[in-house]
């Protein structure tokens, strides 16, 4: 990010608070343009919000109207919501977020194309040198069971050799983009008489290993979509984490539609018809094994079923 921008944001920290008419969540007011850092050289930042808790339940209440009186309190009607899947009032809240990634990791997240998103341009300016290199503890060999996962964790010296090749590559690349670029960034050429070459071209050869940032703004219903799926066991590490970091500062945002995420969706599990057929027989004192062999469920299935319910 320039330095005007970064002294824009603390002259915002440092400034006295201004009042507002506007709803405000102190908890997430005092996380506003502080840096939640996320692996090596990544982070999370708010930038701005809007709404709360009661502004999703000031939304299903003129949708609902009398439909509403029955729920006693407002943490009701917010779980009542979110266990029924009535997901408009979840979008009259937004949140923006600051974000620097790595150029793979912002490959995942843009398939959520229910955000507005607005990029770095390295047509435009000269990229960081800053890449990606994972832990010891996050290299790993091809998981055998699942073809987008990984699998046993290498010992300390391939894991090692893994991340110094990583390593090496990276500066290599950047190397070659700098002599492309023959810039240090203010437009003068390093070296005379040599040419430079555009920055839209220069980039190409970088690993996805660099470094990206963007404005990242999204209602809290598709933002707690993306979440259940990168937050969950089975995303890839490292958007996981950028996932968890961003949880924590919805849960300082809108305590009472986390919980009910956390409850419905996070720690809940979906059911299909056959799926339901099993637990039924086993609330009938079925056994289990002999249930799955009798139902149509496929052998992925019945796994992910013995999942849900503890018995795997």
């Amino acid at each position: 990010m320039d330095d005007d921008r970064l002294q824009q944001l603390q002259h915002l920290l440092d400034a006295e608070p201004v009042p507002t008419r506007r709803p405000t969540v102190a908890t997430l007011e005092d996380k506003l343009f502080h840096i939640v850092p996320v692996l090596d050289h990544g982070f999370v930042r708010v930038v701005d919000y809007m709404g709360d808790d009661a502004a999703i339940v000031q939304a299903a209440r003129v949708s609902y109207g009398r439909g509403t009186k029955s729920m006693r309190n407002d943490r009701g009607l917010i779980r009542y919501l979110m266990r029924h899947r009535h997901t408009t009032p979840f979008e009259m809240c937004e949140l923006k977020l600051h974000v620097k990634l790595p150029i793979f990791v912002a490959r995942q997240w843009i398939r959520h194309r229910t955000a507005n998103v607005n990029e770095y341009s390295a047509r435009y300016s000269i990229l960081d040198r800053e890449f990606y290199v994972p832990e010891p503890e996050h290299v790993a060999v091809q998981s055998e069971s699942n073809r987008q996962g990984r699998g046993e964790v290498l010992d300390a010296a391939q894991a090692q050799a893994v991340r110094d090749l990583l390593r090496r590559d990276a500066l290599t690349t950047y190397e070659s983009y700098e002599h492309l670029l023959n810039d240090a960034g203010d437009g003068v050429p390093l070296r005379e008489g040599e040419p430079q070459v555009a920055r839209e071209l220069a980039r190409v050869n970088l690993t996805l290993a660099y470094y990206t940032q963007w404005y990242w703004k999204v209602d809290l219903h598709n933002l707690l979509h993306f979440l259940s799926l990168r937050m969950d066991a089975h995303a890839q590490y490292e958007i996981r984490v950028y996932a968890e970091a961003i949880g924590a500062l919805v849960a300082a945002w809108v305590p009472q539609a986390w919980e009910a995420f956390a409850d419905y969706r996070l720690g809940g599990a979906f059911f299909s018809k056959q799926e339901l057929d099993v637990v039924r027989g086993l609330v009938a004192g079925g056994d289990l094994d002999t249930l799955l062999g009798g139902s149509d469920l496929s052998g992925r299935e019945k796994t992910e079923l013995r999942h849900k319910l503890g018995a795997d």
